[in-house]
């Protein structure tokens, strides 16, 4: 290690934020070039990241990030492979960041595009690598999205106290006053808490995958193969609805009053609050 000073390991250390014998051997391998040596440690972050590419990313943290007028709301999953370094220093600093990068994307959706968000000159993609690079561990961005209002309404978001699961709701409403109103606000979050116990399957039947919606009538039809031909139709159109109230969100039974349904809590809501109002999108981020 002859002729690499302290003060330039000690910098190097500062820039990369890897260990101090890691930086040493950087600059021990570039002759001292600390920007070669920052380089190399980035490869290294690569190199690791194609070793574990097959590796899974069970743990790790939603993020998100609110616009300062509210009306803009995006959210992310980044993954890891153990608790251990979801819960360490450069992971969380990690996740702190993304939120800046989060808040400079335009697109709604695509992990690429949130990847390639440049902030002072650096891409996302970058700072993935120099926390596996710190790591040693397999890191990722495993979902996003962002909601934008493109009218009245309100966007409600909620990330359960373990972290590993997120959601936003959108609501529409008929003018800005039911949206501004505390309980739409209040509504909104309920909901998206709702979302987060409940996982609905699809919004309302016309968001259900058509593939599962028959296989659904198909296991029902066999369940009930030796009925009567007469009372089979009225069995399943049966079996249908009850699916359909269990898995689309305005039908389930409100996760704080199950005797009444979603839906049906945001029109009452709505209309204490002057107004009308829907439910037009959801979205739940799960991560493992």
């Amino acid at each position: 290690m002859a002729g690499i000073s302290a003060a330039d390991v000690m910098k190097l250390r500062k820039m990369s934020g890897q260990g101090m014998m890691d930086c040493k051997a950087a600059l021990a391998e570039t002759q001292g070039n600390i920007e070669e040596a920052m380089t190399l440690l980035r490869k290294k972050g690569l190199a690791t990241l194609a070793k574990r590419a097959g590796r899974e990313t069970s743990e790790g943290k939603v993020v998100s990030s609110v616009s300062p007028d509210g009306k803009s709301v995006s959210m992310s999953t980044l993954c890891c492979e153990t608790d251990f370094v979801a819960k360490n220093d450069d992971f969380v600093a990690t996740t702190e960041l993304l939120k800046d990068y989060m808040a400079k994307c335009d697109a709604d959706e695509g992990i690429d595009n949130l990847l390639g968000v440049e902030v002072d000159g650096k891409k996302f993609s970058d700072i993935i690598t120099e926390c596996v690079s710190k790591s040693g561990e397999k890191t990722e961005i495993g979902d996003y999205a962002r909601f934008t209002l493109d009218g009245d309404g309100v966007i409600g978001s909620y990330i359960h106290f373990n972290g590993k699961i997120g959601t936003m709701v959108e609501i529409e409403t008929s003018n800005a006053d039911v949206a501004n109103n505390e309980a739409m606000q209040q509504l909104a979050t309920d909901i998206a808490m709702h979302i987060a116990a409940v996982n609905p399957a699809g919004l309302d039947e016309s968001s259900i995958d058509p593939e599962t919606i028959a296989k659904e009538k198909e296991i029902a039809a066999e369940q009930v193969k030796d009925k009567p031909a007469q009372i089979i139709d009225k069995i399943v159109e049966g079996k249908m609805r009850k699916f359909f109230a269990d898995n689309c969100l305005i039908d389930q039974g409100f996760v704080k009053d199950e005797k009444i349904s979603v839906g049906q809590v945001v029109i009452d809501t709505a209309k204490k609050c002057g107004g009308q109002a829907k439910i037009k999108r959801f979205v739940r981020l799960a991560i493992g």
